[in-house]
C-alpha cells in the first residue's frame, strides 16, 4: 500500500451499522466519522452498547458497515470483496483480544508462528520471525513454555507477539487487560506504548480510564456516535486526579 503520510491512515465517513430488520432492527452505529493518523495510539471508550466493539470490528475488517465509507491508506475497504478484506487483515492488521486465545498444548514459539504457518511460510523463516517477535515483547527465554507455564501477563505478551509476527501496520487491541490484575495491566500497556513509539499504529478498546490514559487520542462513544475526542494527556490527568 501507499507510503504517503499526508493523509490519515484510516478515514471513516458516515459509518452506520444496523443489525436485524424491521421492528427488530438495532442501529449500533449511527453515522460515525473519524480519522486516525499513521502512528497514532487511539483508545476507544464507551459504556456497554455504545458502539465501540462494533466500531472495532469494522476497523478490523471483521464486519462491514451498513452505509458510509471506510478508507484504509487510501483504499476503499467497503468496495473490497470478502477475500480482499481477508488479505488486508492478514497483511496489515494484528489483533489482540481479552482472551489470550493461545493453543494450550503448544509452546509460546509455536503459538506465535501460527499466522506464518497459515501463510505457508517455511519452518526456518517462521521460527526466526517468531523468536524475533517474542524477543520484542521480552519473552525470548520463555519460547519453549506452554501457556500453562506462563502468567496471565506473559500469556498476553505471547498473544501480542503473535499479532506482531506478521509485521502489521495497525495493532487492534480489544480489552487486552480485561483478564489481568493492575500490575500486569500496566505492564501490557507500557509494552503497547513502546510498540507505538516504534511506529506501529495502535487502536485500543477499553472501559478503563487508567489504561486509556496511555493513548495519545481518546475517542468516546455514546449511543452509536462519537461523543467527543480527548487527548491522552488530558485523560491521563483526569484518570489520576
Amino acid at each position: 500500500m501507499a507510503e504517503a503520510t499526508s493523509r490519515p491512515l484510516i478515514e471513516l465517513h458516515g459509518i452506520t451499522k444496523t443489525y436485524g430488520h424491521g421492528s427488530a432492527a438495532f442501529q449500533a452505529l449511527k453515522g460515525v466519522s473519524l480519522s486516525i493518523a499513521r502512528g497514532d495510539f487511539v483508545a476507544i471508550m464507551g459504556a456497554s452498547g455504545s458502539g465501540k466493539s462494533t466500531m472495532m470490528n469494522i476497523l478490523g475488517c471483521l464486519d462491514t458497515p451498513t452505509s458510509g465509507t471506510y478508507a484504509f491508506d487510501g483504499f476503499e475497504v467497503q468496495s473490497l470483496s470478502k477475500d480482499q478484506r481477508s488479505l488486508l487483515r492478514r497483511k496489515y492488521l494484528g489483533f489482540v483480544f481479552q482472551g489470550f486465545n493461545l493453543l494450550s498444548r503448544t509452546s509460546a514459539l509455536e503459538n506465535v508462528e501460527l499466522p506464518l504457518l497459515y501463510r505457508g511460510e517455511k519452518k526456518a523463516a517462521r521460527r526466526e520471525a517468531a523468536m524475533k517477535s517474542l524477543d520484542l515483547v521480552g519473552l525470548g527465554p520463555w519460547a519453549s513454555h506452554t501457556p500453562a507455564e506462563l502468567s496471565g501477563g506473559q500469556q498476553q505478551r505471547v498473544a501480542i507477539a503473535r499479532a506482531l509476527v506478521t509485521d502489521p501496520q495497525v495493532l487492534l487491541a480489544d480489552e487486552p487487560t480485561g483478564n489481568l490484575d493492575t500490575e500486569r495491566s500496566i505492564e501490557i500497556m507500557e509494552l503497547l506504548a513502546d510498540l507505538n513509539r516504534s511506529g506501529i499504529t495502535i487502536i485500543l478498546v477499553t472501559h478503563e480510564a487508567e489504561m486509556a490514559a496511555y493513548a495519545r487520542t481518546i475517542v468516546r462513544f455514546r449511543d452509536g456516535l462519537v461523543e467527543r475526542i480527548d487527548s491522552g494527556q488530558d485523560a491521563g490527568a483526569a484518570a489520576h486526579a
